[in-house]
């Protein structure tokens, strides 16, 4: 099948900025399309060949706001004029204080009476937090969970652990890290799909029950692990096991968490709270920046313990509070929730007309759709993923892959019925073209 499906050729002057990106830009970036992006706007991309697209990718859940937010560039223009960097490691500056009550104000107790680490990107959100129960619980283990993605710097790439063998292959040895399977009711890891919650809990509590175990780390909704929603039962069962066996709880919102599942923390959603939140990408707005939430009595660590010269960048902040403002003025949460209601009943209504489509499930508006060969063996259709993904961009759609032969779709949360319905036509129709293949 991969030699029949192959992307469109990108346009001439892409072509040639493609070339010149090849010879000074390091080879690991994992670029999935030949899109050379020019500018944005709202839900739409340009690329450098004047080509729009609707944005169903949002710059892996970044620009939840929508690309070149109005209130964002305001913000940052203005911060230009009085100051780029303060140094806030080693001098106090009021914008870095503001972002952080402003974002304690949209946390679940008990973090909104919690305390902030600022850093720059969702890997060292994950870094302060494993440092920061390292440092209070001496415990010389931290679990994660089967397909987690937590970061690609040692700490979290301790944590990660998806199919994919790219992110960790000659890297080794990692930090100690224990692993249990995650609750995936389509794939079912711990058997038939009734009882993967009982074996996943069982397998999990006898992991962290030996008092080794400082933090379990955990993505409410997996990300690049294909966009996995557990049952509820598991998430409180976690929950309840950590509790049992004084271990600290937490939960890596960098990708789900903004308001993009409907709550500010995806973990909301599940009815469980958390001693630690680490959330990056939408919260700056497009611009980088990152904050580990947690409990006080996680954050008793002496001055010096863990720093970082960007964090509580001024024009990072200053993006960061106006992106909080409109989330919570526009209410994004209610939106999310509203648009990925109807755009997962139109899902299932396309799963039954393809069989390439084996599940299609989310929160909000993270949304997965996995593909696979046969419904009965479930083996993933990883060609055919590639062949729907290339021919929507052809047709100005911007999707991304997610787990072995998940499509992802995680658009800005300013999405309209109307561009959900449009972007729905064009999937339905790479679905179409893809069958008539076959």
């Amino acid at each position: 099948m991969a030699t029949r499906f192959v992307c469109k050729p990108p346009g001439p002057r892409a072509r040639e900025w493609i070339k010149r990106d090849t010879r000074v830009v390091g080879p690991s970036y994992p670029r999935e399309f030949d899109f050379v992006f020019e500018r944005g706007r709202g839900m739409y991309l340009w690329d450098v060949d004047g080509r729009r697209h609707l944005d169903f990718a949002a710059g892996i859940a970044v620009n939840n706001i929508g690309h070149d937010n109005p209130d964002v560039v305001r913000a940052v223009k203005a911060q230009l004029r009085k100051g780029i960097h303060a140094g806030f490691l080693d001098m106090y500056a009021r914008l870095p204080v503001e972002f952080c009550e402003t974002l304690l104000e949209h946390m679940p107790a008990p973090l909104n009476k919690g305390r902030v680490f600022l850093s720059n990107s969702g890997t060292e959100s994950v870094e302060a937090a494993y440092k920061m129960v390292k440092w209070t619980t001496h415990a010389p283990y931290v679990h994660s969970f089967a397909g987690a993605f937590h970061g690609r710097t040692m700490g979290a790439l301790s944590l990660t652990n998806t199919a994919s063998k790219v992110q960790k292959e000659g890297f080794e040895p990692f930090l100690p890290a224990r692993h249990s399977p995650f609750c995936n009711p389509y794939r079912a890891p711990c058997g038939v799909s009734h009882d993967c919650v009982n074996g996943c809990l069982h397998l999990f509590e006898r992991a962290i029950k030996d008092g080794q175990v400082g933090a379990v780390f955990m993505e409410p909704v997996q990300g690049e692990g294909g966009y996995v929603v557990p049952p509820r039962e598991f998430v409180k069962g976690v929950r309840e096991a950590c509790n049992r066996h004084g271990v600290y709880l937490v939960s890596d919102e960098v990708q789900a968490g903004c308001y993009r599942t409907g709550r500010f923390l995806s973990i909301e959603n599940f009815g469980v709270r958390a001693d630690v939140a680490c959330i990056s990408k939408a919260i700056g707005g497009g611009v980088p920046l990152a904050a580990t939430v947690s409990i006080p009595e996680l954050q008793q660590w002496h001055p010096g313990a863990h720093a970082n010269t960007f964090g509580g960048n001024l024009l990072a902040c200053a993006a960061g509070i106006a992106a909080l403002k409109f989330m919570r003025r526009e209410r994004l949460g209610e939106n999310a929730k509203r648009i990925g209601a109807y755009m997962l009943k139109r899902l299932e209504k396309m799963k039954n007309r393809y069989e390439i489509i084996g599940d299609v499930r989310g929160l909000g508006l993270m949304i997965g759709i996995e593909l696979v060969k046969d419904r009965k063996t479930k083996e993933p259709a990883v060609d055919a993923r590639h062949a729907v993904l290339c021919d929507a961009t052809g047709k100005g759609l911007v999707l991304l892959p997610a787990g072995e032969s998940t499509i992802r779709i995680c658009p800005p949360l300013i999405i309209t019925k109307k561009q959900a319905d449009t972007g729905l036509d064009i999937l339905e129709s790479c679905f179409e073209d893809l069958r008539g293949a076959l």
